[in-house]
C-alpha cells in the first residue's frame, strides 16, 4: 500500500494538510474506501463517523461540495431549497475531476485544484451538521484508499463550509 502514498493527489493532500497544521495523519488502507460503509468497516467505527466529499453542479455551472455523514444521502431538494437554486445537478467523473483534481472516490473536503477563474471556479461548500455528533469523523484523502481523521470544527474551518442539515 506503499504506493497510495506516492499518488500525486494523496501527496497534494498531504502537504495541504501540513500548510493547514491539520492535525491528523493519513491511514492508507488494505480495503477500498470508495463508500461511507466500506470505509467504515475498515477502520471498525460507525458510518456516520464518514465524512463524504460529494459533488453536485450548481444551475451556475459552480461545484458545490457537501461533506456529509455517511449515515444518509443528501437530500438534494432541502439542499437546493435551502440554497435558493432550483435544482441540483449531479456531477460526473469528469466533472468532480475537474473541479477537484481528485477522482471519484478519493476526493478530499480541501486541496482541490482551482483557480478561481470562470472554467475553474471556486467550490461552494456545506458541512453536515450531523458530523458534529462524533468526536472523530474520518475523510478521504485524494484516494479510495487514503483517510485521515479530523473533526466538524476542523473540517468546517479549514474549508471554510457553512454548516447545514443536508440529509435525512
Amino acid at each position: 500500500m506503499e504506493e497510495v502514498l506516492k499518488n500525486p493527489s494523496v501527496k497534494r493532500i498531504i502537504n495541504e494538510m501540513r500548510a493547514r497544521n491539520v492535525a491528523g495523519e493519513v491511514t492508507i488502507l488494505s480495503e477500498s474506501a470508495r463508500s461511507a460503509a466500506e470505509a467504515a468497516a475498515a477502520l471498525g467505527i460507525e458510518p456516520g463517523q464518514i465524512a463524504s466529499s460529494i459533488v453536485f453542479k450548481l444551475p451556475d455551472g459552480r461545484p458545490l461540495l457537501v461533506i456529509t455523514s455517511g449515515a444518509h444521502r443528501v437530500n438534494t431538494e432541502l439542499v437546493a431549497t435551502n440554497l435558493g437554486v432550483a435544482k441540483l445537478h449531479r456531477a460526473d467523473a469528469d466533472f468532480v475531476k475537474s473541479a477537484s483534481g481528485i477522482s471519484i472516490g478519493g476526493v478530499s473536503p480541501f486541496g482541490w485544484q482551482h483557480d478561481g477563474t470562470l472554467e475553474n471556479p471556486e467550490p461552494v461548500i456545506l458541512i453536515d451538521t450531523a458530523l458534529d455528533a462524533f468526536d472523530v469523523v474520518w475523510a478521504a484523502a485524494g484516494h479510495p484508499h487514503a483517510v485521515f481523521p479530523t473533526t466538524f470544527t476542523e473540517l468546517k474551518n479549514q474549508t471554510g463550509a457553512t454548516p447545514m442539515i443536508v440529509g435525512d
